[in-house]
């Protein structure tokens, strides 16, 4: 598990060169506010979150229980959840909109042109506090 990237994922690398190829200028991994949010879009006041599915317990087709030690990671699953509940509420109390995108949304989606406009859309013209993108069939 120690060779498990925290930063500068596939998922995240991919929405940063998108975002980057439309002009959007943003700060990545920003440790003035709560979570570190993984994009931050200060003009847009946006802050996207990259979540893997494993760890933070996302009910898709990429999340699945650990065979071994079920109680541990029950629990840490659990607490990694509380602790997005709380960044997600602060972030939204600073007045940033908080959009959290799931890795099964980019791994599994096939049509990731059309999700990565969606993406691009709500951080445009989006007036929802709080939106996530995952898997849809």
């Amino acid at each position: 598990m120690s060779s498990i990237k925290s930063s500068s994922t596939h998922p995240e690398m991919l929405i940063r060169r998108f975002l980057f190829s439309f002009g959007y200028r943003y700060r990545i991994n920003d440790r003035r506010y709560p979570g570190r949010p993984d994009i931050v879009l200060p003009r847009y006041k946006a802050a996207i979150f990259v979540n893997g599915c494993f760890w933070h317990g996302h009910d898709c087709p990429l999340f699945h229980e650990v065979k071994s030690n079920r109680e541990y990671w029950r629990e840490k699953i659990r607490q990694n959840r509380m602790r997005d509940e709380r960044n997600h509420r602060q972030m939204a109390e600073k007045g940033f909109r908080v959009i959290v995108v799931w890795e099964c949304a980019i791994r599994l989606n096939k049509e990731i042109p059309s999700f990565l406009l969606s993406l691009e859309e709500e951080i445009r013209e989006g007036t929802n506090s709080y939106v996530e993108f995952g898997y849809s069939e």
